[in-house]
């Protein structure tokens, strides 16, 4: 798995594995992390199962918290969230078996660019959705009588499909462009090594990949002082404060029949703040290492040779960064499943659900497991007295 720095004239993909002396005829050597075709596949093997099963529950609770007309804004962003990681999951395949082929692609040129697609989309996505869900947790903490007297599912909508809109025109370049390569040894590549283009066209790749990582970091800046914030105002509300908020809230939700939904009981603060350390961790551990070291690695597998981004690189650092940023690439796929955890801190509906649907499948077991030793021990009993008739004396 990649990622692509698209280009406006023609594709210059660079990607985990650089191959950079078979296709780049510049005079560098062959760079290749070799622990990433063993690493990789099972790494993805379990990030598909888990991820598969876990979003597809997210989206089987999100629909039944829809039946019951809860949770209108922050339920859009979660379905859109997990419909995104899903795209990522169903993609994974053909990643692993591209790394247990030893980085051949075995498919077709569209496949390669579809799937190495869903994946930046993907990511930016979560990006985005997460700092979404964040805006949208700091508006319900800090103006809850508004948050409880409406849903606000409009924008909702309208902040998704400009969400969707963005990423997918980000991606565009990606998807359009030939996504193969083949080298001298008949090795298909997917979104791995570069032609041979110019200084200018160099340059202009690297200016659109730091553009896509500003925008990462202004995300995650706005992700932290959103949180921040929600922190502050929970530390600092007191109990009292707390009380008065849910009977006002209460107060005007008395005459809709999910009044009880808008209750913001003392602890609160309890509840809250680990939503704040999820959405938080999703970015430190997913995100913010590979666009720490992106653009580093990104000038030195580009190579320019003069001018703007033009770098003097060793073989030891290039090795270096290409090993980090596999590793970094990992981290990135593990939002996938990272992401559900976030939506069980992320509101008291959603968690309530969960247990409460726990509880009852362990119920329902417990209920079948009493019934089986029930008939189990009644069978023991009828054929423990099946025996004893058996060996009473017959009286004539």
């Amino acid at each position: 798995m990649t990622e692509m720095l698209p280009s406006t004239t023609e594709q210059v993909a660079v990607t985990g594995t650089s191959h950079l002396g078979s296709s780049a005829g510049n005079g560098s050597t062959f760079l290749d992390s070799e622990f990433r075709y063993v690493l990789f596949p099972v790494a993805y093997s379990i990030i598909f199962i888990v991820g598969l099963f876990a979003n597809l529950y997210v989206l089987f609770v999100l629909r039944c918290l829809r039946a019951a007309k809860v949770m209108g804004e922050i339920r859009i962003y979660m379905v859109n969230l997990t419909i995104a990681d899903l795209l990522f999951v169903s993609a994974l395949p053909f990643w692993i078996s591209y790394y247990n082929q030893h980085g051949n692609w075995a498919y077709s040129d569209f496949m390669c660019r579809l799937t190495g697609s869903l994946f930046f989309i993907n990511t930016y996505c979560s990006i985005f959705f997460l700092g979404a869900i964040s805006i949208n947790r700091y508006w319900a903490i800090t103006r809850p009588l508004d948050a409880a007297t409406s849903d606000h599912r409009l924008r909702g909508i309208i902040v998704s499909v400009v969400i969707w809109v963005l990423t997918i025109a980000m991606a565009i370049p990606s998807l359009v462009s030939p996504g193969t390569n083949t080298t001298e040894d008949n090795v298909t590549l997917c979104f791995e090594g570069y032609q041979n283009q110019s200084n200018t066209e160099k340059e202009k790749v690297a200016i659109i990949h730091f553009a896509i990582i500003v925008v990462f970091f202004l995300v995650f800046f706005l992700v932290v002082v959103c949180n921040f914030l929600i922190a502050r105002a929970l530390l600092n509300q007191s109990p009292s404060q707390s009380g008065v908020q849910s009977a006002t809230v209460i107060a005007r939700k008395s005459h809709r029949a999910n009044s009880s939904s808008t209750k913001r009981p003392i602890g609160v603060k309890r509840r809250a703040l680990p939503m704040l350390f999820a959405v938080v961790g999703v970015f430190v551990l997913c995100f913010l290492p590979h666009h720490v070291i992106q653009g580093f690695w990104t000038l030195a597998v580009l190579q320019i040779t003069q001018g703007w981004g033009h770098v003097e690189w060793d073989q030891k650092t290039l090795q270096a960064l290409n090993d980090a940023h596999q590793i970094t690439l990992l981290f990135m796929g593990l939002n996938c499943i990272l992401d559900p955890v976030v939506y069980y801190f992320a509101t008291q509906k959603f968690r309530g659900f969960i247990m409460a649907h726990i509880k009852k499948l362990l119920k329902r077991e417990v209920c079948s497991q009493t019934l089986t030793s029930q008939l189990s021990m009644d069978s023991r009993n009828q054929s423990q007295r099946i025996h004893c008739e058996d060996q009473q004396p017959e009286i004539h």
